[in-house]
C-alpha cells in the first residue's frame, strides 16, 4: 500500500468514528432540545376586608365622685375599694350627734307650740260664743253697744293671735325638716348600683363640703365609644351590630349594637362618634380599658 492510501484509509476511519458518536445517544439530544421552560406560580389575590377595625375605649354611663355636702368629722367608713354596692347603701356616716340633738329640741318646740294653739283654738270658741251672747243681749237691749264692739273686738284680737301661733307651728316644723336635711347629708350614699372604684378618706377625718370621699363606677351596661371616618356618615345606623374585642382576649368577639352616632362630623378629624352597647357584658370587657371594634364597611 502506497503512503497517500494509507492516508486516506486513516481519514475515513476517523470520520466513522464521528459518525457513531454522533448517533450514540439521540435521545438525550432530543430530550435536552424539547425541555420546557420553569413554570412560575402567580400569587393568590387576596380579598379586600369586609369590615372597618378601629380602636375604642369601654365606659359606662354612671361614674362619679361622690363629695360630701356639710362640714363634719367621719364618724364610719363601711366600704373600701373593689366593694360592690347598691343604690342607697350607706357607705360611710358623719358625726350627727349635735344635729341629732338639735332635732330633738326643735321636735320639743313643735310639741309646745301646738300645745299653745290647742289652747288659743278654745278661746277663740270662747270669745265667739260670748260675742254671739253679747249680740244678742244688746238686740234684746240688755247691754250696750260699746259692751258688745268690746266683745267683737276681743274676739277679733283671739283669732290673729290664733292665725300667729299656726304661723309659729308652721316654721317650728320647717325648722325641723331643715335639721332632716342635715342629718340626711351626714349619711353618704350609693347614688346608683356599681363598685367602689377609690376611696380618698379614712375614719375620723375632719371633712368640708365639696371633699371627695369616693369614687363609685357602675359596672354596667358597658358601651364602647369610638370614632369613624366622615364616609361612615349616613351609612351606620342605631341598633346595628358590630364586634368588640378586649385586648386581654383578642380571639373572643363580644356582639354590641349601635346606640348613638354623631350628628355631624368633626372638622378637624373628619371623622363621626359613635356608641355601642354591649349585649352581654363580660369580665374582660372592664370600663376605662380599650377594645378592638370591627364595623362592616358601607357597601
Amino acid at each position: 500500500m502506497s503512503y497517500k492510501n494509507l492516508t486516506f484509509a486513516v481519514a475515513g476511519l476517523g470520520v466513522a468514528i464521528l459518525c457513531g458518536c454522533n448517533s450514540e445517544n439521540p435521545a438525550t439530544v432530543s430530550t435536552a432540545s424539547a425541555a420546557a421552560p420553569p413554570v412560575t406560580s402567580a400569587p393568590a389575590a387576596v380579598a379586600p376586608a369586609t369590615y372597618y377595625e378601629t380602636s375604642g375605649v369601654l365606659v359606662v354611663e354612671n361614674q362619679v365622685d361622690i363629695q360630701t355636702q356639710r362640714d363634719g368629722i367621719l364618724a364610719e367608713i363601711l366600704v373600701d375599694t373593689g366593694t360592690r354596692v347598691q343604690k342607697g347603701q350607706l357607705l360611710a356616716r358623719i358625726d350627727d350627734r349635735q344635729l341629732q340633738s338639735d332635732r330633738e329640741a326643735a321636735d320639743a318646740k313643735i310639741r309646745s307650740i301646738e300645745a299653745d294653739l290647742k289652747t288659743w283654738e278654745a278661746d277663740a270658741k270662747v270669745l265667739q260664743s260670748d260675742y254671739e251672747r253679747d249680740l244678742e243681749m244688746f238686740k234684746a237691749q240688755l247691754i250696750t253697744e260699746k259692751q258688745l264692739d268690746h266683745s267683737r273686738y276681743k274676739m277679733i284680737g283671739s283669732g290673729f293671735q290664733l292665725e300667729r301661733e299656726r304661723q309659729n307651728v308652721r316654721n317650728a316644723r320647717a325648722i325641723l325638716q331643715s335639721l332632716d336635711f342635715e342629718i340626711e347629708k351626714t349619711r353618704i350614699t350609693a347614688p346608683f348600683a356599681g363598685v367602689v372604684a377609690r376611696r380618698y378618706v379614712r375614719s375620723g377625718q375632719k371633712v368640708a363640703v365639696n371633699d371627695r370621699l369616693f369614687w363609685v363606677t357602675a359596672t354596667e351596661p358597658v358601651s364602647v365609644q369610638f370614632t369613624l371616618p366622615g364616609s361612615f356618615q349616613g351609612k351606620i345606623a342605631k341598633a346595628q351590630e358590630i364586634q368588640v374585642m378586649s385586648p386581654l382576649a383578642p380571639k373572643e368577639s363580644h356582639l354590641a349594637r349601635v346606640r348613638v352616632v354623631s350628628p355631624v362630623v368633626d372638622p378637624a378629624s373628619g371623622t363621626i362618634e359613635v356608641q355601642a352597647e354591649l349585649v352581654n357584658n363580660s369580665d374582660q370587657m372592664m370600663p376605662g380599658s380599650s377594645a378592638l371594634v370591627r364595623v362592616a364597611k358601607p357597601k
